[in-house]
């Protein structure tokens, strides 16, 4: 923002600049049309309910200037104060606040700590001249971008210090290298500061702060030569108004209705802070319909290659530094908005426990497969849900990728197995769900068609060689999808299809292709785990990072 900060400064017009103490009121800022916002340091202390004194560090200001930075879209000036110190430290708050995102910050010429500019009966003292020119020229030297404006401002006015002496002062930070020099005043006038502007001689722009000489118009200032009017803490002092106003009103009357013809509505609310944009990105990252889906996780079966570690928990219940992996999936899938879970459970049904999560029971888990225990929740799919096996860690990215299908069924598949396969990695042990698709991959940067590739075969039948990819065990099916899936379940359940009670979910989901069905491949590359192995568990541990 400073490539626009400092064309403002250096223009033939006059610049507003409107305080700010939080993202909020920056947000008011921008809204009401000024064309930069000050990050008032009075503001950003006052809310905190300090006095404005370098009560609040570096890093507190700071925080507070880069709410203001993402709330908006106009520059940010940040009010730094002294610079936090000597010139060596001002070489870090340059940094740190460019970094951060101002267009630019102003530093003052008071000892530390500094007073506000207006405190009675303070002692107010000035660093030497010298001193603040060196802070001066050590910002600009600093900046990574010389599109980031450095403003020096100097109190010599506030402490009584005469004309002469404001003038010397920011001649010397101009030569220093200053971008633009503020000239604070206390003045009940604005006659003192057309005084010092009458005789400023140099091409450095002039920055005024008309808060005690309020009577001044912004066409005086420009015609005076400013280029920059700060209105600091009008915002500030209003809401303080407001808002004891209000709350005196309904401790009186008793009654929110006292005040309801003075205050913003809840629409207006929503509107500042984002609310339109947080429906919109939920309807287009989270979920596809009004409500987010549901999760069924399959976490019945009995792994028999994992003993002794599952006799007496069963495999979703195993702990990966300090987690159990169905505690990691019911967390992923709530960061994702996904918080209606369903898991199905089965051997040592009773050490299977979550917080918020339902349960449905596979009694018949020793001779029954995954699509029999995806039925026992037969009730949770009557519209759309997220399915995935109960002993995969992923990253929640990938169920959020997942959601954003905009398919009928949709299967997550893991394009990294194509490379790993034709690298001569091997393909692991034991048998893998692989995927044939419509548009193979073509490395790394294999870039799928709009929508996503159809799925051709998914299953363990798929050879190494023919795969495209290694299907992750998660999927999901719109609420025209699931009934599709339960429809095919009733024709082959009435149909007593050979071997259905074992069936696997690719044997389903194959199923659907065959009768015509789309299966969308979502890909991903890498970001999951499946713990079928205690390899494959001892690698979770040295792998997964908390």
């Amino acid at each position: 923002m400073g490539d626009v900060l400092l064309p403002l400064l250096r223009g033939s017009r006059i610049v507003l600049a409107g305080g700010a103490h939080d993202a909020l009121s920056a947000r008011l800022v921008e809204e009401a049309g000024f064309g930069a916002i000050w990050a008032s340091g009075f503001g950003i202390s006052a809310v905190q309910a300090v006095p404005d004194a370098n009560i609040l560090t570096l890093t507190e200001t700071l925080e507070a200037v880069r709410r203001i930075v993402d709330a908006v879209a106009i520059p940010v000036i940040a009010d730094c104060d002294n610079g936090y110190g000597n010139a060596i430290n001002v070489i870090r708050t340059v940094g740190e606040f460019e970094r951060a995102g101002a267009a630019g910050l102003c530093i003052e010429d008071n000892e530390f700590p500094k007073r506000c500019s207006f405190y009675g009966s303070v002692r107010r003292e000035l660093v030497p001249v010298e001193e603040h020119a060196g802070k001066i020229a050590a910002a600009t030297a600093a900046r990574r971008s010389a599109g980031f404006a450095v403003i020096a401002r100097t109190e010599a006015l506030i402490a009584g210090l005469g004309l002469e002496e404001a003038l010397c002062r920011a001649r010397a930070y101009a030569e220093a290298g200053a971008d633009a020099v503020l000239v604070h005043s206390k003045a009940r006038d604005f006659a003192e500061l057309a005084g010092f502007a009458a005789s400023w001689d140099s091409a450095v722009p002039l920055v005024a702060v008309p808060t005690t000489y309020p009577t001044v118009s912004t066409a005086e200032l420009e015609a005076a030569g400013f280029r920059m009017a700060i209105f600091a803490n009008h915002a500030l002092r209003a809401a303080i108004v407001a808002m004891r106003d209000a709350l005196r009103s309904i401790r009186s009357t008793g009654r929110a209705s006292s005040v309801e013809d003075r205050v913003a509505s809840l629409e207006e609310v929503y509107a500042l802070v984002g609310v339109p944009e947080l429906q919109a990105n939920e309807q287009r990252f989270l979920f596809t319909g009004s409500s987010a889906p549901r999760a069924v996780i399959i976490a019945a079966g009995f792994e028999p290659q994992l003993m002794p570690l599952i006799r007496e928990r069963p495999k979703a219940m195993l702990e990966v530094k300090g987690r159990t992996i169905l505690e990691r999936q019911v967390t992923a899938l709530g960061r994702c908005g996904i918080r209606d879970v369903v898991v199905v459970r089965g051997y040592r049904k009773e050490q299977v426990t979550a917080p918020g999560v339902r349960f449905v029971d596979n009694d018949r888990f020793a001779e029954t497969g995954e699509l029999f225990s995806l039925f026992c929740a037969e009730q949770a799919l009557d519209g759309p849900f997220v399915f995935l096996y109960g002993d995969i860690i992923f990253e929640p990215v990938i169920v959020e990728k997942l959601l954003r299908a905009r398919a009928d069924v949709a299967v997550v598949v893991d394009r990294a197995f194509y490379d790993a396969y034709r690298a001569g990695l091997s393909p692991g042990v034991g048998p893998l769900d692989l995927v044939v698709t419509e548009t193979p991959p073509n490395g790394r940067r294999f870039v799928p068609p709009e929508g996503g590739s159809r799925v051709l075969r998914i299953g363990p039948e798929v050879a190494p060689e023919e795969a495209h990819g290694e299907f992750i065990g998660m999927a999901a099916f719109s609420a025209e999808g699931a009934a599709r899936l339960r429809a095919l379940w009733e024709e082959l359940s009435t149909g007593r299809t050979e071997g259905l009670d074992r069936a696997s979910v690719t044997q389903v989901l194959q199923a659907l292709i065959d009768r015509g069905q789309a299966v969308v491949a979502v890909d991903i590359h890498k970001g999951w785990m499946e713990i079928d192995t205690f390899e494959d568990y001892r690698r979770a541990w040295a792998e997964v990072t908390r």
